[in-house]
């Protein structure tokens, strides 16, 4: 198994940019040594991208990803970032719950309206209809 990564093997491993890498390496969620100008990820910044990028995938901020992130690192970490981590995941299926069920009321009334509208025209239409059968019975 590998100890050190450039850049390029996290970008590539985990389908992101270099830039993306450094984005999280500046909000300071890895923190790869350096040899001259490289930067040298190990295996901790491995397994924290892979976090991030998961929690990225879940819809967790930068600073919700940090707490748990920084949970892993104190004493205990497992188990204080496992709990942490359950909390947020209830957390977001209640707000993603309720985002699901603000969209099921929009998508009702965005249903509501077009039949209504549909409806509607239909009715412009025959109208239109009948005021032109009755000017073509008129000039007939």
């Amino acid at each position: 198994m590998k100890d050190q990564f450039t850049i390029a093997d996290l970008a590539a491993e985990f389908g992101v940019t270099n830039r993306t890498v450094r984005f999280y390496e500046d909000a300071g969620l890895i923190s790869p040594a350096r040899a001259g100008q490289r930067r040298i990820y190990s295996q901790r910044d491995r397994t924290r991208l892979r976090l991030i990028m998961r929690g990225k995938r879940l819809g967790f901020s930068i600073q919700e990803i940090r707490e748990i992130l920084d949970l892993y690192d104190m004493d205990g970490g497992e188990v204080g970032q496992l709990q942490h981590f359950l909390e947020k995941i209830a957390e977001r299926r209640d707000h993603l719950e309720q985002q699901r069920q603000d969209i099921a009321a929009i998508l009702n009334e965005l249903e509501r309206i077009e039949a209504d509208c549909s409806e509607r025209l239909t009715r412009l239409r025959s109208k239109q209809d009948e005021k032109k059968a009755q000017l073509s019975l008129t000039l007939g």
